[in-house]
């Protein structure tokens, strides 16, 4: 039994943090058809903004709103200028945004070098809690609260919120809400911005778990992808559910067999496409 929770929280430490990265490309993706595959870096610049941030303040909780706001604006300059001229063009996008992926990467290392760079853990969030007879470390809690947290304070936004409204009608029905006279090119830039905010975010809380290195992009994107068609386009709380659910898959096969680990979450990426192709809580287009 100890063992059993002490993998499951394994796992939603995972699947917050990939929760994180997803539910910003599945907003981004199912609103604006965009399948960005550049949006991982935002994770990782996310990650180097906070610790760049962490060393000028000091300040921990700095550290997590610098990336969050590093993200975000970072979002709204790369809509502008690299995705916006390129709707309706959907191999050019993807083109644009593999080749960010490389911008962003020589960057990375010219600014802060190739090697993993050390995030220390702030002081309030060292040591670990016993869970029967195993120690979890208590920055890991952390991880999973900020994942919860989010997922509540971003479902309120698009059900309680005039703008999230428009958000979730452009997910369902794009047309429609440019027939009744939104700014769609404003909303775009909004989600975009939201997500990649999002993705910069799971970045700066993992800094302390995962240290800042420029494999922190090409690392998480793929786990990121199967959460969102696992969980389904426009569909945040599809995300959470999926990144838990994934997660979850990842530690028990990670514990259990190593190697399964990835092909365990990739056959059940393709479990769900058969079965229910726009994924488990995913909308459909009208």
């Amino acid at each position: 039994m100890g063992l059993v929770l002490w993998l499951t929280l394994q796992g939603l430490t995972v699947g917050m943090l990939w929760f994180l990265i997803a539910a910003g490309l599945s907003l981004i993706f199912g609103l604006m058809d965009v399948l960005n595959f550049a949006h991982g870096a935002f994770y990782m610049l996310g990650a180097y903004g906070a610790l760049a941030t962490f060393r000028l303040s000091g300040s921990f909780t700095a550290a997590v709103l610098g990336g969050f706001f590093f993200g975000g604006l970072l979002g709204v300059v790369v809509e502008v200028l690299a995705i916006r001229p390129l709707y309706g063009r959907p191999i050019f996008q993807m083109l644009m945004t593999m080749g960010l992926i490389l911008i962003f990467d020589e960057a990375v290392q010219a600014l802060w070098g190739p090697y993993p760079l050390p995030f220390p853990l702030p002081k309030a969030l060292e040591g670990s809690v016993a869970v029967f007879d195993r120690p979890f470390p208590v920055y890991r809690v952390f991880i999973i609260a900020v994942g919860l947290l989010v997922w509540v304070a971003v479902h309120l936004f698009l059900t309680r919120t005039r703008l999230g409204i428009i958000v979730r009608a452009g997910v369902e029905n794009r047309e429609m809400v440019q027939a009744l006279g939104i700014n769609i090119q404003r909303v775009f830039t909004l989600v975009f911005a939201l997500g990649a905010a999002l993705a910069a975010l799971g970045g700066a809380v993992a800094g302390p778990f995962e240290g800042a290195h420029p494999l922190l992009a090409a690392e998480n994107l793929l786990p990121a992808f199967i959460v969102v068609v696992i969980g389904g386009l426009g569909s945040i709380t599809g995300s959470a559910v999926a990144g838990i659910l994934v997660g979850l898959c990842q530690s028990f096969a990670a514990y259990y067999q190593p190697e399964l680990a990835l092909a365990v979450n990739v056959g059940l990426m393709a479990l769900v496409l058969l079965i229910r192709p726009e994924g488990l809580l995913g909308l459909r287009k009208g």
